[in-house]
Order: C-alpha cells, then structure tokens, then sequence
C-alpha cells in the first residue's frame, strides 16, 4: 500500500477516511435503531411485526357445552348456576328480540360485517355457542332522545353513540339532516361544483379549529390520509409516528399490525407518553409527522378496548387530563423543534370535550387537525384543517409537483347542508350550555356509579374521558364478557364492542342518566346472581393466562399432530 508524503508528512490514504465514514455512519444507524427499539411500548400493541406473526400461529378451538361453564376451573355446582343462568337469558332473547334476531340472521349471509361482528362480540373459544343462543340482533328501526327502538318493539337507552357521532341526541342529527336536506334541494346532487354553503362551512370550521383553510373528504380514514400525504409533501420526508394502542382509521399506514394484510413500512409505533419516543423524534431525520389521537388518555398503549379480547380482568383505565396535556406540550415543542407536523386526530372525538374540540381542551394547538363523525350533522364527511403553508397542494416553483386528492363526493351538497345546519345550531347558546361544567358532570356520573356498584358487592367499575366511558373489572375472571348481554336484557344498547366503550349523549338528562345507571347496577347484580364472578384464591390474571396459554400451545400441537399424519402418504388423505 503506497502512501502519499508532501514536505515529509504522511497522508492516511482515501480508503481509510472512507472506512471511518462508513463505520460512523453504520453507528449512528445502530444507535437510532436501538433507541427506536427501546421507545415501542413492550406490549404486542407496541410490536405489529410480533403481533402478525402471533395472529398467523394462533390456532382455533373451541369450548363444547360442559367446558363452556367450567373454562376457568369452577366447581359444578357453580357450573350449573352459570347453565341456568344462561338458560334463562337465551329465553329472554329468544321472546324479546325474536324478529330482530331473525333479520340479522338472514342478512348476516349477505353483509359480511354482520358475519364479523357476530363473531367478535366475545372470546373465540365462547363464540359459536353464544352465537347459537344470544341473539339480540344487529338492526333497529328507529330512535326518539337518548333511545332506540328495535324491530321488535323494544326501546333502548343508546349507548352506542354510532362510533361517536351521536354528541348532542339523536333527535338533534335527524333535524340537521332534515333542514340541511332542505337547504340544497334545489342543486341536488350535482358534484364538481361547489354550493355555496360549502364556504360558509370553510368559515365557520376555521374559527372553531384556530386554522387557515380547510379540506373536505368523505370519511374520517379519508381526512388522515390526507393528513398525512400533506406532512410527506411538504417536509419531504417519508415516516409517520403513531403511539402504541391508538386508531387513526383502517389504511394501512397506521393499522400496522393485526388486520392489515401488508406491513406498513414507514410507521414507528412509539410508546404514549414516553421521554424515550421524544428522544426518538428529537435524533431521526426521517419524520414527517406525529398523530395524536386524544381518545388514547383513557386507556394510554392500550388499543381500542373491546369484549372480545377479555379473556382476564387485566383490562384497565383511568383518565389524568393534567398529566396529558403535560405530555402534549412537551410533544409540541420537539415537534415544534424538529419540524415534524403534529396531526390532532379528532375524528372519533369531534367537539365532545369542549367547543374548540381537543386543542381547547388541553391547551395545545397542533399543525393539522382533521374531524368527521358529527361534524357534518349525522351524514359522512372527512374534515382537514391546518395552516395555510401546509394545506397548499401544489409549489409555484415546480408545475409538475402537486400532492393530488381528490374525491368524487367530497362536499356532497347534502353533506354541506347537514353540516351548516350542525355549526349553525351549534353556535346557539342554549346548545353551548352543555359545555358548561361538563367534566364535573360526567365525572360526577362515573364516581357516583362506582360507588354503587361497590355497594353492590360486584367487581365491576366505570372509567371515563367525560362522556366517553369503559368498564373494568376489579377481581380476575373468565367471563366479564357476558356483561353485555345482561346489559341488553336491561334495556341498554351497545355497539358490538360490548362494554369496552360507552358513549353517552351530551344531551342525557339527569333522569335518563339515572334510569340507565339503573339498569346497570340491575345487570351487573343478576350477572353476579348468576355464579359468572365466582372467584377462588387460585384465580388470578395470570394463573388465568397461564391456563389459556396451555390451551392454545394443546390446539396447536393437536393441529401439528393432524398435519403430519395426514401428509405422511398419499393413503392417509
């Protein structure tokens, strides 16, 4: 090897500064992965490669009748207690809900989200014979105040919330569409241009949110994709950050794990309220834009709680609006310090929380801010709001580069109309009034609930994001899920999720609040009255875990088993 002198000093040769800058370069990139790897929360919700991969191997099995009562070791006499128990239920549902029973289970061979949900609603080792017996139906027919009422006749306080649309009752949606509907009769539904109520909407969605412009679409999965399209665009860069546990609709770039058939490669799922996932934004160069999806407070790095993933009681939450608003700060100001977009997505809760939605509510602007649900008085609709630098689609300096989206209903003429009539209702004052101590409202709802249930000697409580709630369960158990059934039978509907989310209307009275907290306490009583929260000092979270676990690793060396004798010859088939 030849080395280069000049006036007798030695030069180190290329090849060495170029193998120092490589190694370097090959350090840093160490060093941002572990860091990466040390910000994901240690849940599966935090790792979607391990999620996929645990969902492709888990193996199906079922219980039959005498395990169905038994899956967590009760005696018989207990075991029996439950199979009257239920007896007496399945004949409930048959009698009350018969028609609507009947029409889902016809229409279920035609709507393939009838045949999902179904199958959902609880445990899959439970499923098919709650499926056999427990059939309340998934149609109704009409709705008056905080009730729906079901083919059958039946009225049901509505719990439901339709995924969060429902803010101020039903009643308020359907005169919204009525009178919007009125509004743009003339134009119909003509799209390409626009009606004029299209701008005073644009008005009106400016002053609430705090922005420059705003983007009409046609669902809240819509609204964040552009969200996030416009983030890419505009810093030029290609990953998007989202936290552990939290849903920002169902397209790929952030459902990455169980449900979406491809990996989303440019997702960092990081842990919610974490300093490490700040490291991470402050160190990587690649950031576009963070999501933040403020439903997440009540249940930070856990997702979407539903029955059907309660196989124990270790489902918890619990709401700090000062220790969330702390952690949003601290967020806006790395993003603020790296120029990374911060994206508020307020699609599922709107203007719930207060009248300038979650920025008002925990003090913290954000760069874009997309809404749907109630936004557009009860039709579909997709908001984006944002500043003006970031809104603009196209560079004046470059023809070519454009960041195109387009819908062929975004801004439907009808959807306008539903919408000016919301926003126009919505800045009336007696409409305001219900903002007015709403946290002291619903929190006084919630702890006033639990303090009856624990008088009541049952394991169950209420958490809540004001009128957003989910239930928990204080002591383990295998079949907390069945909650939803006895709640049916009382009289109040969910959605297929059971209890892992109420959602009430701004617009429940004391009285209908008092009638609903009723009939829950009623619910969770004959649910105890039942035998299903028997409980034995062996009984624990993990001992329960444990025991599915071996259930599940049986099913597959059952499954294994099967294969390779089934394949060792061509007779054997």
């Amino acid at each position: 090897m030849q080395i280069a002198t000049i006036g007798g000093t030695v030069y180190r040769p290329l090849s060495y500064i170029a193998a120092a800058v490589v190694l370097a370069a090959a350090l840093r990139w160490l060093w941002l992965r572990i860091e990466l790897s040390l910000a994901k929360h240690r849940s599966l919700a935090g790792h979607a490669r391990w999620g996929r991969r645990l969902a492709r191997w888990l193996p199906f099995y079922e219980y039959d009748e005498r395990r169905f009562f038994r899956a967590d070791g009760a005696p018989d006499a207990v075991a029996e207690q439950r199979r009257a128990g239920f007896e007496r239920l399945a004949a409930l549902y048959a009698a009350r809900f018969a028609r609507s029973a009947a029409l889902t289970q016809q229409a279920a061979t035609r709507i393939s989200d009838l045949q999902l949900t179904a199958r959902y609603r609880v445990p899959f080792q439970f499923s098919r014979y709650v499926r056999e017996r427990l059939k309340p139906g998934g149609f109704v027919q009409a709705s008056a105040g905080t009730t729906l009422t079901d083919l059958d006749g039946n009225r049901l306080y509505d719990l439901t919330g339709s995924y969060g649309v429902n803010v101020f009752g039903n009643d308020f949606y359907k005169q919204c569409i009525e009178a919007g509907s009125a509004r743009v009769r003339e134009l119909g539904p003509v799209l390409g241009p626009l009606h004029p109520l299209a701008a005073d909407n644009a008005e009106r969605l400016c002053a609430l949110s705090g922005m420059d412009e705003v983007s009409f679409h046609m669902s809240g999965t819509e609204a964040v994709m552009q969200a996030v399209r416009l983030a890419r665009y505009h810093t030029g860069r290609r990953c998007l950050v989202r936290f552990c546990g939290a849903y920002h609709g169902w397209w790929g770039d952030v459902q990455p794990g169980v449900g979406n058939p491809q990996p989303a490669r440019d997702t960092y799922t990081l842990a919610d309220m974490s300093e490490r996932s700040l490291a991470v934004l402050r160190h990587r160069r690649d950031i576009a834009c963070v999501l933040v999806n403020p439903l997440q407070a009540l249940h930070p790095n856990a997702n979407a709680p539903g029955d059907s993933a309660l196989l124990d009681s270790a489902r918890r939450a619990h709401f700090d609006r000062a220790a969330y608003a702390d952690w949003l700060r601290r967020l806006r100001a790395v993003c603020s310090e790296r120029g990374i977009v911060l994206i508020f997505d307020e699609v599922f809760l709107g203007f719930r929380l207060a009248p300038g939605g979650a920025q008002e509510y925990f003090g913290v602007r954000a760069d874009l801010v997309t809404y749907g649900k109630t936004v557009a008085g009860g039709l579909p609709i997709g908001v984006v709001c944002g500043r003006a630098a970031l809104m603009r689609r196209f560079r004046d300096d470059r023809p070519a580069d454009v960041c195109f989206a387009r819908g062929t209903f975004n801004a439907h003429p009808y959807v306008m109309g539903a919408m000016h009539e919301f926003l126009r209702r919505w800045e009336q004052p007696e409409l305001r009034r219900l903002y007015a101590d709403l946290d002291a409202t619903w929190n006084g709802r919630a702890a006033g609930l639990n303090s009856r249930l624990e008088a009541a000697g049952v394991p169950v409580r209420v958490a809540n994001l004001s009128s957003i709630w989910t239930v928990w369960y204080t002591q383990p158990a295998r079949y907390n899920w069945m909650l939803q059934y006895y709640l049916r039978a009382q009289g109040l509907a969910l959605s297929w999720v059971g209890t892992g989310r109420l959602i009430f209307s701004l617009a429940c009275t004391a009285e209908e609040y008092a009638a609903i907290a009723e009939r829950f306490v009623a619910a969770a009583v004959a649910m105890q009255a039942d035998g299903w929260w028997w409980s034995d000092p062996a009984l624990s979270n993990r001992a329960i875990r444990r025991r599915v676990l071996r259930e599940m690793l049986q099913a597959r060396c059952s499954s294994w088993t099967w294969s390779i004798g089934s394949s060792s010859s061509p007779r054997s088939r």
